[in-house]
């Protein structure tokens, strides 16, 4: 081809290119006009972003690993002897063991003694030999034994432990020990990121990451505990092991999981270093932990509740027992008294009190504000000590009814001296029918003891008539009722 058509060529190219150019460029402004709505939102993303990249967790890793022990204990438990008879149906099982056959009954072998391994974690707090980890790790154990990560094993002796917070201090004989930096977990925000170390499976210095979901979190077997929950891949053997932040510093220990299959499924839950501090310098002086103690029985407020106490929005934690003579009774506390701020501290869940109120040393002077009557009181108390039981002598205060349904669908009778002694009672009215209405819909049944309606007290079947034959038409009115010697208050919606 010679150069001219050459040159012709490479124009008419460059046409078609220009032409096309064009058209891409006319058909780009027409879809940006076309979606001339959602473009700003696009636009609008040209500020600084919120996260960079990911954190590298290996400097931490070297630095803090060596103080973070495995623990292994040995319990001994008495058990039957295994025998042929643990081949039989369970109801032939029993009948052998009612009946002195089986093994460790009557003329059978004495049952001998088995002994139980478990595997959990630690770390070490201080160089001559003090670890912390959890109660349930070490706290029933004979035998503790602590893994270095050099690989020494060492003898460990329980210094004390503390059931309430699950935790437990342990010393072996050693010095000159790695420690962990210790943190502050007031200072954790929820999405920073976590790291734990520990033994999951009996996995020797495992580690994984995730972030802080939640803080000051409430689970059902803990009352003075506000959990630090994360996503952090947490397994049997991890407890007692602790979480770091990215600083490096210990802020929680991780203690439970939430899991329907026994192992991670993204809630895990770890004890605020803060509070476990307090606890271990308590174990080391003492070997015991004392836990401020109001002597009250509480529960939530929800929606129907706040109502009736004339509340804005369910808040606080609502008195429905006071034990007698306890710091709560001599400090004036009553049952249909609503806490809503323990120490200046507003309470927004009821969860919140025990937590705070535990943090106390006996003796502390505390100012508490209740609503009674729909009114806001101050009341001064002076924090007790929490008893080995602190359900003991707390007085419940039950209810009872007439005899054919009322206007709630109630029918009641006379409480007896037995039945109200039973429930540590002095007043009420025993249920004996609850039909279609007001009272079944909140959840009353026959056996409840109605101890009090409307915020009155139901001294008797008369109190009880007068009482619900006073009640508005509509609204929402509150009822205290005792069953199997727990008080509880329920909102009835007329």
């Amino acid at each position: 081809m010679g150069i001219m058509p050459r040159i012709l060529l490479t124009l008419a190219l460059a046409g078609v290119l220009a032409a096309c150019g064009q058209d891409t460029e006319n058909t780009t402004r027409q879809d940006a006009g076309d979606n001339h709505d959602t473009a700003p939102a696009r636009a609008d993303a040209g500020g600084e972003p919120l996260v960079t990249g990911l954190p590298d967790f290996t400097a931490l890793v070297k630095k803090e690993a060596p103080a973070v022990v495995n623990i292994s204990t040995v319990t001994r438990r008495e058990r039957s002897q295994p025998s042929q008879l643990d081949q039989l149906p369970e109801m032939f099982r029993r009948f052998f063991d009612e009946f002195g056959g089986g093994p460790g009954g009557p003329g059978g072998a004495p049952a001998p003694r088995s002994e139980v391994e478990s595997l959990g974690s630690g770390f070490i707090i201080s160089s001559d030999g003090y670890v912390l980890t959890n109660y349930h790790v070490v706290g029933e154990a004979d035998e503790i034994v602590v893994r270095l990560q050099d690989r020494r094993e060492l003898d460990a002796e329980l210094i004390g432990s503390d059931p309430q917070s699950d935790l437990a201090l342990i010393k072996v004989d050693a010095s000159d020990l790695p420690v962990v930096d210790i943190g502050s977990s007031d200072d954790l925000q929820v999405g920073e990121w976590v790291l734990a170390i520990g033994a999951p499976f009996g996995f020797d210095s495992s580690v994984t990451a995730g972030i802080v979901s939640a803080k000051g979190r409430s689970l059902p077997t803990d009352n003075y505990v506000p959990f630090i929950q994360t996503d952090v891949a947490i397994n049997p053997g991890n407890s007692g092991g602790p979480l770091f932040n990215l600083n490096g510093q210990v802020v929680g220990i991780n203690s439970q999981i939430v899991s329907r299959s026994g192992g991670y499924m993204g809630l895990s839950f770890a004890i605020p270093i803060d509070l476990a501090m307090d606890v271990a310098d308590q174990l080391k002086e003492t070997g015991e932990v004392s836990r401020g103690w109001l002597g009250v029985l509480i529960q939530e407020v929800d929606r129907d509740l706040a109502e009736s106490f004339g509340l804005d929005k369910p808040m606080g934690a609502l008195v429905a027992q006071v034990q007698s003579g306890s710091p709560a009774a001599e400090a004036g506390l009553e049952p249909g008294d609503v806490i809503i701020a323990f120490n200046g501290r507003e309470i927004q869940r009821s969860s919140q009190l025990p937590k705070w109120v535990g943090a106390l040393k006996a003796g502390t002077e505390a100012e508490m504000t209740v609503v009674r009557d729909g009114d806001e009181k101050t009341l001064e108390v002076t924090v007790g000590e929490l008893p080995d039981n602190p359900q003991a002598g707390m007085a419940g205060q039950p209810d009872q009814a007439q005899g054919e349904a009322d206007k709630l669908g109630l029918e009641v009778r006379a409480a007896s001296a037995a039945e109200l002694a039973r429930v540590k009672a002095d007043h009420g009215v025993v249920i004996t029918g609850v039909q279609d209405g007001p009272a079944a819909r909140a959840g009353l049944s026959s056996g409840d003891l109605l101890v009090s309606l409307n915020g009155e007290p139901v001294k008797d079947l008369d109190a009880y008539r007068e009482i619900a034959a006073d009640l508005p038409e509509e609204g929402t009115v509150p009822a205290l009722v005792n069953r199997d010697g727990n008080a509880r208050f329920v909102a009835i919606k007329l």
